[in-house]
């Protein structure tokens, strides 16, 4: 969203509050981070702020100094200030914003920026900038709502805007919002029944403990970050070769399972090759840095995509960690942010030291990964591809004597040669052009010769060179960093990396707390100090984005951006509290998500009344708990999960599941590949949505709103399309799904099944008005089946798995059509 939309619906959702919000902001002492930085940021930073380039009159307003130069803010003189009298001079050469910028300050603006003056201009720097500090936890009306101190700044929140918490909500919505969000399944009805029956005072706590332990919590967990790491298993472009980039994203399941600390997951991700005695599993760590798009294109400039690559890196770790939009500085100083084109480049300088071309390589014409690349096989792969290699070598060896026994005889007429320019060759001495005649011997001999010899000396090296690319197709050689190949550095004129400027050295952003005198100017060092306790970025960014995730917003809505253009957070407070607690608890991910977790804020109902939707239809206040639509993987694996199909297991190569036949086609533009779907069969058909193939040019047809994958991105996108029913609705995986939830339940007496399928999918039973309605679709479905068999045996046929061919298939068929119905409601789709 550009930043004017995003400005405007920020004022509108704060306007939106109430008021009771309304009075407390005008009570209350103005803060210059929150309430007056936003204006002059939007207003007035593009010409008076951080970019020299760009800054008009020599004025800067986003520093004291240049506030307080010429007279612009005079404290407690709002009517003397320049500032004031330019916004509102009639004179239209002297009016700012200028008029022909399309910004105009409102009259509530305007009057911030005359009360601001009038208390003093207090000025102080951005609030991201400066290192969270752990503030006192408040004191609330609802002490006895409070469950933990997250509740606590909630509450006082609440307090402030005349609002109350909602009631908790029931066991059944409990552990399946839990259940999705940890794992990304659904509760089973044995899980459901064992939760309701246990009255002990932890019973919750000791479900957040067995999800918090479960093998899928990796699996889920793994999700938001293979998006902000833009990994996928091909390089992207025309050519779209795969690569074994899949090794990886394991690496990321199990460090999720194993509640590998946060700064090492950071370090060993961005420096695990520059760590002392650096393991196998650290040097796979950082192909993290090498989940970019890959140019194989024919005509590409190898050192310009290099540099293209550069800047990815650059971006994705300014984004991940620091929460900065840094890719502004890559033409030109930042023009919001202290962001300098010195810092840019000089961060970027980390990165520029590995053996890499810039373009994509070549393992086999489906494998386009590129050096330096990281042997990932097991023993066997390695022992299969040692012998193969041998046999390859003794059969071109044994083709090599053939030829050379060959040529003698026909030199001498014992063999004849029908083909004179042959002969020709044959009888000219080896001279200037020696290379060339033996290439035109070599493939002559190949091609017309050595197929007629004893052992077919041709064929059988073509056989080996097929059988070792096949092995070469599916034995992991993943790409990783190395800082092997030393490079000076250079700021770029506007980015070109044909115009550099002036030399720099590694270093991080100067308005930030400096590398530590000791630290190694590597990636090392820049790793370490983006976990440092200094850090005041990364805890922030990290925390929101965990929010995020179980809320479907964060603290600061901006998550990709905690710059001065960002969203002020309304829960700076507990935003800060919580990031003190990551940092302080040793960077421990799922102490803080056990927190999150267990919380009354998150254990609310998810009903929105009139007035809460009238007082904050966003629930920026979090007086009750989110309601959101669960990413499409978690639609597709909870639909699996619910009817039986799903195949848990963990890991491994990508799996092919169904997609449209012709998905790949548009790639087929020339003959060096097959770009055929190659379409799963058997348990891959019914592995989780974290191991399908991703191929970067033509995402899943299934996978609606989920990232490209080209880029680094922390904030999912939601948009509601027809589209998205039509998937559910008719994708052969939710029809086939919903004919094997039908076959769980027909074992059940007649009056049992439709309820014992609605709760396998939402937890709960229906009540009557909904069972009354299941009933009647299944009565529908019956009608229309028992007049055309034909067509509930089609609709049984769709999927790869088997019916029970003892069950009718009119009555199955009739169970299929409700509960596929089941898998599309609102509440299924939704997490409440």
């Amino acid at each position: 969203m550009p930043a004017t939309a995003s400005r405007t619906m920020i004022l509108l959702v704060l306007a939106a509050l109430g008021a009771a919000a309304h009075a407390s902001v005008v009570t209350s002492a103005l803060d210059f981070g929150r309430d007056v930085r936003p204006i002059l940021s939007e207003n007035c930073f593009y010409c008076h702020g951080q970019d020299a380039t760009k800054r008009k009159g020599k004025l800067r307003l986003d520093t004291l100094d240049g506030q307080r130069a010429k007279d612009v803010v005079i404290p407690g003189r709002p009517d003397d200030s320049l500032l004031v009298k330019r916004i509102l001079t009639k004179d239209a050469d002297d009016h700012m914003p200028p008029l022909d910028s399309n910004r105009r300050l409102s009259e509530e603006q305007i009057q911030l920026l005359r009360r601001w003056i009038v208390e003093g201009a207090p000025f102080d720097g951005h609030w991201a900038y400066q290192a969270p500090q752990r503030p006192a936890e408040p004191k609330v009306k609802s002490q006895g709502w409070v469950r933990n101190p997250i509740d606590r700044f909630v509450a006082a929140k609440l307090d402030a805007y005349g609002l109350e918490p909602s009631p908790e909500a029931s066991r059944e919505t409990l552990i399946r919002r839990l259940s999705l969000d940890l794992t990304g399944l659904p509760a089973t009805p044995a899980e459901i029944d064992a939760f309701l029956a246990d009255t002990a005072p932890d019973a919750y706590d000791k479900v957040v403990d067995r999800l918090l332990a479960s093998p899928h919590y990796g699996e889920r967990m793994a999700l938001p970050w293979l998006d902000a790491a833009r990994y996928a298993d091909s390089n992207g472009f025309q050519q779209d070769g795969d690569t074994y980039q899949w090794v990886w994203r394991d690496w990321v399941v199990a460090a999720m399972n194993a509640d590998m600390p946060f700064d090492r997951f950071t370090v060993e991700q961005l420096a695990g090759d520059l760590l002392p005695d650096a393991t196998r599993e650290q040097r796979l760590a950082t192909a993290f840095i090498r989940n970019s798009l890959l140019n194989g294109e024919g005509g590409n400039i190898a050192e310009e995509q290099r540099y293209v690559l550069l800047f990815d890196r650059v971006d994705t770790t300014a984004t991940n960690w620091l929460g900065l939009t840094m890719a502004c500085a890559q033409c030109h100083d930042h023009k919001y942010d202290p962001i300098t084109q010195k810092d840019y480049y000089s961060l970027l300088a980390a990165f520029n030291n590995v053996p890499e071309s810039g373009t994509a390589g070549y393992i086999t014409a489906k494998i386009r990964s590129a050096d330096p690349l990281l042997d990932m096989a097991s023993p066997s792969q390695k022992a299969s591809k040692a012998r193969l290699e041998k046999e390859l070598s003794e059969a071109r060896e044994e083709m090599k004597r053939q030829q050379a026994a060959w040529e003698l005889r026909a030199t001498t007429g014992e063999d004849a040669v029908a083909d004179g320019a042959v002969l020709d060759l044959l009888r000219r001495c080896a001279e200037q052009d020696e290379k060339e005649r033996n290439e035109k011997l070599r493939k002559y001999f190949e091609e017309k010769v050595a197929d007629r010899l004893p052992g077919k000396p041709a064929q059988a090296v073509k056989e080996r060179e097929n059988a070792l690319n096949a092995l070469k197709d599916d034995y992991p050689m993943v790409m990783v960093m190395s800082d092997s190949k030393p490079r000076d550095s250079y700021i770029l004129n506007r980015g070109n990396y044909e115009s550099p400027k002036g030399k720099v050295s590694i270093d991080v952003p100067g308005f930030l707390p400096p590398l530590p005198p000791e630290a190694p100017r590597n990636r090392l060092g820049i790793a370490r100090w983006l976990v440092s306790k200094e850090q005041p970025l990364t805890p922030r960014v990290i925390v929101n984005r965990m929010w995020q995730t179980f809320f479907g917003l964060g603290l600061v809505k901006t998550a990709e951006d905690f710059g001065v253009q960002s969203e002020p957070p309304l829960h700076r407070e507990l935003l800060d509290w919580l990031a003190v607690e990551l940092r302080d608890s040793g960077w421990d991910i799922k102490h803080l998500q056990r927190l999150i977790v267990t919380s009354a804020t998150y254990r609310q109902v998810s009903r929105v009344t009139p007035a809460l939707l009238e007082r904050d239809p966003e629930n920026r206040l979090f007086a009750r708990a989110p309601r959101f639509r669960l990413p499409s993987m978690l639609i597709r694996d909870q639909a699996l999960a619910a009817s039986g199909l799903l195949v848990r297991t963990l890991g491994g190569k990508p799996v092919y599941p169904y997609q449209p036949k012709d998905i790949w086609d548009s790639l087929a533009i020339t003959k060096e590949r097959d770009f055929s779907y190659p379409q799963s069969s058997g348990p891959d058909l019914y592995r989780r949505s974290i191991y399908t193939f991703w191929r970067r040019t033509v995402a899943p047809a299934d996978m609606f709103d989920a990232s490209p994958r080209q880029t680094c991105k922390v904030r999912a996108s939601s948009t509601s399309t027809p589209l998205h029913a039509l998937t559910t609705l008719n994708d052969p995986i939710f029809v086939e799904a919903a004919r094997a939830l039908a076959s769980r339940v027909m074992a059940l007496p007649v009056h049992d099944r439709l309820g014992a399928a609605f709760r396998m999918v939402l937890a709960r039973y229906p009540d009557e008005q909904e069972s009354a309605r299941l009933e009647r679709s299944l009565a529908k479905q019956l009608a229309r089946f028992q007049a055309d068999p034909r067509a509930a045996e089609a609709f049984l046929a769709v999927g790869e798995s088997k019916r029970d061919p003892a069950l009718d298939p009119v009555q199955l068929a009739a169970h299929a059509a409700v509960c596929l119905g089941i898998l599309n409601l609102d509440e299924t789709v939704s997490r409440q």
